[in-house]
């Protein structure tokens, strides 16, 4: 069962359930002509970044925190005309949960795709898909193929990154270049919102090096699911 964010992200994408079959049928027809696999997944965000979310909404808090103490005076006396009694204790008080609801409130706002892209630094960024694209190529069997010919088209949405992982049978006769270029054409094809074109051309591209260096054999059993995998963040 896919969570509400995920279902927003596959609206935001423009992708239906046709063009879901569309691509499943994509991969079946590539497939036919090699013994080669191709995987493909799709997530929001391969990680839920909750510590840089965090410590950017805490950097913020101690900002406007700064900000209060000036303000010091003011509250005090705000506190003294509008209380019945008022305790020095009620200051701090008052400035403590400003600057709690602050990061609060930034803490919420930092999940905004486009804020998570300013805040987390790339290098967390980019390793943080790389590792979920490895987790998911180990998971799902593209490892474990007959003929160590399978390879994962991995789509990270937020991180606005693709990474195309082959096992070592590709490995030994493709360059990873190969399958860089290609997964930079599907990244732009995402931005431009040519989703469903995007990734029918990359399947496409990824079918044709398997079918010359891993031609069709008599014996050509289908190893691994067909079609586009949406995962979770929290699987």
């Amino acid at each position: 069962m896919l969570s509400k964010k995920t279902k927003k992200m596959i609206q935001k994408l423009n992708l239906s359930k046709k063009d879901f079959d569309d691509i499943q049928a994509a991969v079946e027809k590539e497939e036919k002509k090699t013994s080669g696999e191709i995987a493909l997944a799709l997530i929001r965000e391969s990680d839920s970044y909750s510590f840089w979310e965090l410590f950017f909404s805490v950097i913020v808090g101690g900002f406007v925190f700064s900000l209060l103490l000036p303000l010091s005076p003011f509250f005090e006396k705000f506190l003294a005309s509008f209380l019945w009694t008022y305790s020095s204790w009620q200051l701090p008080a008052v400035i403590g949960l400003i600057t709690f609801f602050v990061i609060a409130l930034i803490f919420n706002i930092a999940n905004i795709p486009s804020i998570d892209r300013f805040i987390i630094p790339y290098v967390v960024r980019h390793r943080a898909v790389y590792l979920r694209a490895l987790r998911h190529f180990v998971e799902s069997g593209v490892y474990a193929t007959r003929d160590h010919s399978g390879i994962l088209i991995f789509i990270s949405v937020m991180e606005r990154e693709v990474r195309i992982l082959a096992d070592i049978g590709l490995a030994e006769k493709i360059e990873q270049e190969k399958w860089n270029t290609i997964a930079q054409e599907l990244s732009a094809a995402f931005k431009a919102n040519a989703v469903k074109e995007g990734l029918e051309k990359a399947i496409h591209d990824c079918g044709l090096l398997l079918q010359e260096h891993f031609p069709v054999q008599e014996d050509n059993p289908n190893e691994l699911a067909d079609g586009l995998v949406v995962l979770e963040v929290a699987e």
